[in-house]
């Protein structure tokens, strides 16, 4: 079976999230995105595992499902299921160095989870955030875990990003060995995040054997499935998960992709004064500010550049393949140039939605003939170009997107004049 899953997002409990994050809202966004499986986010939190308790009833091997008093009509039954997760957030000392680990947790039941979060609640206040702060050793972490099952997960969070993870350049580790001590060959997968894509993984040998998942790690509706997974198996917890660790692409088959550099922290850089660097422009000037002299947040790229032992462009044989999309409302607006929250906007996704069945449909399966019999001509060509990666990206840094350009002046000048034969 195919099944599209996006693993790791949060809830109304969480810090900056939308309270519009609740369990009936992201069944209804998961079926216009085309996503099977959702992650719940945040089980260690009282209140949103008590509503998962509540809401959810067992489906298949590990999933949960909407009970029917919760779904979104009495007479259409919910396809969407979840799954449990939960993202941890460490800060402790290790090797004389603080370190800031951000970890998600898999579990297969909620039995499992209220275990975990029994272990937890001993060590810290999982009442104040969704994502719990705790002083936790990512190894003892890990422990925890696979103590109160075998079958929990633990997974590296967004792996290079700077400030919050196993790889980030300014409180992270140089392999999973370092942060995970006995626990490391349990470790078998890390979330690449959003500002790195697989095959920047790929520079690095040692992690040819780990699988490289991808989630939107979504703190509103729209954007969850911005980052995927699509596996060809059996619809359960226990599937999916060997589906991860088989790094075979007949049952893992692609990664659904952010351009990586739309991501935040893709470029080094000094946001307060509008500073964006490439490695090699931050090397130039010794990491230094230009303008204020303070060092700059340094990025995945160049993290990546430090650790990889292999070039550019190099892709192990047993590599998961990978997609690269840009969300659909974020083309539609390219192509009206209006911000995706503009109601026109809003009305074209719910219509094209409407027309090819989800927005994973649109943007990756539809044909060109499709397309176009369902919307506007410079719609289908943003499309079109996204597949192609026929765009320019200004790079995120310290913090912020970057922004994506698919269509130009000269482009704009003609749709504006009505010069429909720019879209063929």
């Amino acid at each position: 079976m195919r099944i599209i899953a996006d693993l790791h997002i949060h809830s109304p409990y969480a810090r900056a999230v939308s309270k519009e994050m609740t369990l009936e809202n992201l069944d209804r966004w998961a079926a216009l995105k085309g996503i099977t499986v959702m992650g719940t986010g945040d089980f260690t939190h009282p209140k949103w595992m008590k509503e998962i308790r509540e809401k959810l009833e067992p489906a298949e091997e590990g999933l949960y499902r909407l009970k029917a008093e919760s779904q979104r009509t009495k007479d259409e039954g919910s396809a969407t299921r979840f799954l449990l997760t939960v993202e941890i957030s460490s800060i402790y000392k290790k090797g004389g160095k603080v370190r800031r680990i951000h970890n998600l947790i898999f579990a297969p039941s909620v039995e499992t989870a209220e275990k975990i979060n029994t272990k937890l609640g001993w060590l810290g206040n999982l009442k104040s955030d969704g994502r719990p702060i705790l002083g936790l050793d990512a190894e003892e972490l890990a422990k925890i875990v696979f103590d109160a099952d075998e079958h929990g997960v633990v997974v590296p969070a967004h792996a290079w990003t700077p400030w919050f993870s196993i790889f980030g350049a300014m409180s992270g580790f140089d392999s999973i060995e370092e942060c995970f001590g006995t626990m490391a060959p349990h470790i078998f997968a890390i979330e690449t995040g959003l500002s790195s894509d697989p095959a920047m993984n790929w520079r690095l040998s040692k992690l040819d054997q780990i699988a490289l998942i991808s989630n939107s790690d979504s703190h509103s509706l729209q954007r969850i499935g911005r980052e995927a997974n699509v596996f060809d198996t059996d619809l359960s917890y226990g599937g999916i998960m060997a589906a991860i660790r088989s790094h075979d692409p007949k049952r893992f088959l692609f990664t659904v992709e952010f351009f990586p550099e739309e991501g935040k922290y893709h470029y080094d850089g000094h946001s307060a004064h509008t500073v964006r660097m490439s490695p090699e422009e931050t090397r130039a000037v010794n990491g230094k500010c230009p303008t204020c002299g303070r060092p700059v947040t340094v990025g995945v790229m160049n993290r990546v550049d430090t650790l990889a032992d292999c070039p550019v462009g190099r892709k192990p044989a047993n590599a998961i393949p990978f997609k690269s999309m840009v969300p659909l409302d974020e083309i539609i607006g390219e192509a009206f140039d209006m911000g995706v929250s503009s109601k026109k906007v809003k009305e074209e996704y719910q219509r094209l939605i409407a027309a090819i069945g989800s927005e994973f449909a649109v943007l990756l399966e539809a044909t060109e003939s499709d397309l176009k019999s369902a919307t506007r001509p410079e719609i289908v060509e943003g499309i079109s170009r996204v597949r192609d990666g026929r765009l320019k990206i200004e790079p995120g840094y310290d913090g912020e997107y970057g922004t994506v350009e698919i269509f130009d002046k000269a482009d704009r000048k003609n749709m504006a004049a009505g010069q429909s034969s720019l879209f063929g």
